[in-house]
């Protein structure tokens, strides 16, 4: 209901509206900076022929600029044309590894891992790195070995630690 109205309101006398916008004045020039009006005050007085000779039309200029026609076409390449048609590479995919199966990801191209992934892999690298070695995760997620380097070496999981203030005590547990 709400959008009937705005519509209505929003088309109501439209074509006057948009006669009365474009018959509007055109806006002037933009303003000069207070330095240089000063300045150009000071050279019309001394030589108002400056104004005369920017304000009149050159009409030769006008007629040599009527005879310009210009006329564009694309150059002929002498190589044969392909088809034009350019057929997408297929991806593999894979499905996501572990059982965190998000229903929005259903399957994810090789290379690639979810974000969820790469929690996963960080958290099992950092619990035990003698297990789960940079091979065994680029052969694990379907990734290169020079990627799985770089993540293990560039991204770690959080850690929350939290340290007791030094001038009170800690409060012994119960």
């Amino acid at each position: 209901m709400g959008a009937r109205v705005s519509r209505a309101v929003r088309n109501f006398n439209l074509e006057n509206r948009a006669e009365r916008e474009i018959s509007r004045t055109k806006p002037s020039m933009a303003p000069k900076h207070p330095s240089t009006r000063g300045l150009l005050r000071e050279q019309l007085s001394e030589h108002p022929e400056i104004q005369e000779e920017v304000s009149r039309k050159d009409n030769k200029l006008l007629s040599l600029l009527k005879d310009v026609y210009v006329e564009s076409k694309d150059p002929v390449s002498s190589l044969p044309v392909k088809d034009v048609e350019i057929r997408q590479e297929r991806k593999e995919f894979r499905l996501p590894v572990g059982h965190h199966l998000d229903k929005n990801v259903m399957d994810i191209p090789k290379g690639k891992i979810s974000v969820v992934e790469a929690l996963t892999l960080l958290n099992n690298h950092k619990l035990s790195p003698e297990m789960w070695t940079a091979e065994k995760i680029a052969q694990e997620y379907h990734l290169e070995l020079k990627d799985v380097n770089s993540i293990l070496k560039y991204f770690v999981t959080f850690d929350v630690k939290i340290f007791p203030p030094e001038d009170k005590k800690a409060i012994p547990s119960k």
